[in-house]
């Protein structure tokens, strides 16, 4: 039986009525590579069935870091909060028993009036030798207030270690709410007080993998495989998952067990070795503008990528072949163009078919966009399939996609116009397994740095094909790996460390996205 992921269902569930654009019961299903299986999330939560939570390996664990904010009072000494001393239904069990023994003796209290002008009615006082917070769940969810009905702000990962700034109750949780940022807010439920410093602030959580990819990824062999919850169960207990051919799973720890090889994927769960294939990513990226080239204000630029495996060039614009040929995504410069535009020239005699390059272009920024003041935003021109990022009205890098194969308002079109990034998630199962119309069935598990414009519909890495240049995906923006985890860190909202998503804020707005 096929089984989308919990971790992909879960958070549709939760963030979707948080976009501004999100889709309604009256949606229809789009089971694309680009949507959640969230339909399912909602029948098996009404069964009662358990939906299990991922847990990240002990190497991303490691690199979690905490969000640090301009906020002096703490470290200078101007803020002594009193000692823990709440009732139970103020402290929660998990705040109360992190001031044990091992907790330093706390300083006397100090007046609300004598803390400074952040604090405000309703703040509860903190032991003095909190530090910071450890996360106790994968993907805990983060609120832009001190309650459960406030607006989504994100996730923080599991022992992820946050910097702590204030407490206060708020509906929806039986201790309070901890303050871990700007707009940011955890119940303490799901979080133990720490005497240590936060980490560092500008550690990303995945690091950045010189190939782009978080993980190693394996495909399912012809034979299929299963995956199971326990090393000691492999090949003899009941399995937790079947997994088809075709199917990807990111492994994350290698051991050898009875003699064999044995992976343990981003799920925690088990795959004989035997039956996977190593994913072979491209290593393509992009180019960082203006670099060596002069660029103009608008119109096409002096430079383009070579499509095909084997492109012939030719002395004059339909000419004699001088014998040489281009490599598949070899950067050529654009030195002219032939009167009819179906040639340009690459060198001296040397020409190129204009059907054998993508070439990007310059375009002015949507109204959307403050250009007067640098706003980033990305342009995503379908018929030449590129991307250009832009400060304004400069252009900063300009890379190779694939996008939809679909016509427009279809399922597997990347819808045209103009929108904004409403949620950043460092990675997230896609598949097609609800829908029972599909040909064939595909589940890519942990997808690296997707970033959601139109509901399900973003940009992402594909570790599966390196087909950028030629319309290829179900509706979403394919990008090489290094280009995907470029333009997350380099797109609003930033995602802070130690967390696992982002939602924007009315002081830092999602990246405008203009598909056309």
């Amino acid at each position: 039986m096929k089984s989308a992921s919990p971790t992909a269902r879960r958070w549709l569930l939760f963030f979707l009525t948080s976009s501004p654009d999100h889709a309604s019961e009256r949606d229809p299903e789009r089971n694309i590579l680009c949507v959640f299986e969230h339909r399912k999330l909602r029948n098996d939560a009404s069964a009662g069935r358990a939906v299990e939570k991922h847990q990240p390996p002990s190497v991303v664990l490691a690199a979690l870091a905490a969000l640090s904010i301009t906020a002096h009072a703490h470290a200078e000494g101007s803020v002594t909060p009193s000692p823990l001393t709440q009732s139970p239904a103020v402290a929660s069990a998990s705040s109360a028993s992190s001031a044990s023994s091992s907790a330093p003796s706390a300083s006397a209290a100090t007046p609300f009036n004598a803390l400074g002008p952040w604090v405000v009615s309703g703040d509860v006082p903190l032991p003095s030798w909190a530090k910071s917070v450890r996360v106790l769940r994968a993907d805990e969810p983060v609120f832009a207030g001190p309650s459960k009905n406030a607006k989504k702000r994100g996730s923080a990962g599991r022992e992820a270690r946050l910097p702590v700034y204030a407490a206060r109750q708020g509906p929806g949780c039986d201790g309070r709410y901890i303050n871990v940022g700007p707009f940011a807010w955890i119940c303490d439920g799901a979080l133990e007080l720490s005497g240590n410093d936060p980490i560092a602030a500008g550690l990303h959580t995945l690091g950045d993998p010189k190939n782009g990819l978080p993980y190693r990824y394996y495909f399912v062999g012809p034979d299929g495989s299963q995956a199971y919850k326990k090393l000691e169960s492999v090949d003899i207990g009941e399995p937790a998952m079947q997994l088809d051919p075709g199917f990807a799973v990111a492994i994350i720890e290698e051991k050898n067990f009875d003699g064999g090889l044995y992976g343990r994927t981003s799920h925690n769960l088990w795959v004989p070795m035997r039956d996977l294939g190593p994913s072979r990513p491209s290593l393509f990226t992009g180019e960082t503008l203006p670099g060596v080239h002069t660029l103009p204000t608008s119109g096409a630029l002096p430079f383009a990528w070579v499509l095909p495996e084997h492109a012939r060039t030719f002395k004059s614009p339909g000419g004699v072949y001088t014998g040489q040929s281009k490599s598949r995504f070899d950067l050529v410069r654009v030195l002219a163009e032939s009167p009819d535009k179906r040639f340009l020239r690459i060198g001296d005699s040397q020409w190129i078919a204009a059907k054998d390059v993508r070439r990007p272009s310059v375009v002015d920024p949507p109204p959307e966009v403050k250009a007067d003041i640098g706003e980033k935003w990305i342009d995503i021109d379908l018929p030449s399939q590129t991307l250009v990022a832009y400060e304004g009205k400069k252009p900063i890098f300009a890379t190779l996609v694939s996008t939809g194969k679909g016509k427009q308002k279809t399922a597997n079109a990347t819808p045209v116009g103009t929108h904004r990034i409403w949620i950043k998630l460092l990675a997230t199962d896609m598949d097609n397994l609800e829908d029972e119309n599909a040909s064939r069935y595909y589940r890519m598990e942990s997808v690296p740095y997707p970033q959601f414009f139109s509901k399900g519909v973003g940009l992402h890495a594909a570790y599966w094909h390196r087909s950028f240049g030629n319309v290829r995906s179900h509706g979403c923006v394919n990008l090489a790996p290094l280009d995907a985890q470029r333009l997350f860190w380099w797109t609003g909202p930033r995602l802070p460390a130690g967390w696992t998503a982002v939602m924007p804020t009315p002081t830092e707005l999602g990246t405008v996205i203009r598909v056309r």
